[in-house]
């Protein structure tokens, strides 16, 4: 199991292994509204990994419940507010903004049966759920999933064009790709 903080944040972030999820119930946090993210393997693609984003209002019982209702996950990734500041409509309205990056993104299938709905907060609300947002971006990929971090960053036409590499080949199997933070990728159509 893992904590992680952020100075000058009132979130935390709790790491914990599908295998100690019964033993974690001596973290007291976890009797909090929160905002929780399983990740494991997946059956439907082989080159994506499958994740379950979710909220509750007490996670160390939501995650008993997934124990024996959602086989596939290993790990979970769970967001709290150190301060107890964070209610059902903040945890709803970050639990579908999670879910809309994930989707858009692309890199993770979920496993969400349907999209979970966006609650109305007020516009002070709703720009403080936004930081507390680009915090759980932050620590999902300082934790090594990359399910909220797009593949290639959108560039500017004339930074496509000088970061872009071309292979003219023999027999049309022409190519080209771009350096990115994940290495090289190729792309479509090449």
């Amino acid at each position: 199991r893992m904590t992680c903080e952020l100075s000058n944040w009132t979130g935390k972030a709790l790491k914990i292994p599908r295998k100690k999820i019964k033993e974690s119930s001596d973290r007291p946090e976890l009797q909090n509204t929160g905002i929780y993210i399983l990740f494991g393997k997946s059956d439907k693609s082989e080159n994506k990994e499958l994740a379950y984003i979710g909220e509750a209002e007490g996670i160390y019982k939501r995650l008993n419940q997934h124990l024996s209702a959602k086989d596939f996950w290993n790990e979970a990734l769970v967001f709290v507010s150190k301060d107890e500041n964070l209610n059902k409509a903040h945890i709803k309205y970050l639990e579908s903004r999670l879910h809309e990056i994930a989707i858009k993104v692309n890199r993770y299938d979920l496993e969400n049966g349907n999209v979970p709905p966006r609650s109305t907060i007020s516009e002070s609300d709703q720009a403080e759920m936004e930081e507390y947002l680009e915090n759980i971006k932050l620590l999902v990929n300082a934790l090594g999933y990359k399910i909220f971090e797009e593949l290639r960053k959108p560039q500017t036409f004339e930074d496509e064009v000088r970061n872009t590499f071309y292979i003219n080949a023999a027999r049309g199997a022409n190519s080209k790709g771009q350096m990115t933070n994940e290495g090289f990728v190729v792309l479509k159509d090449s």
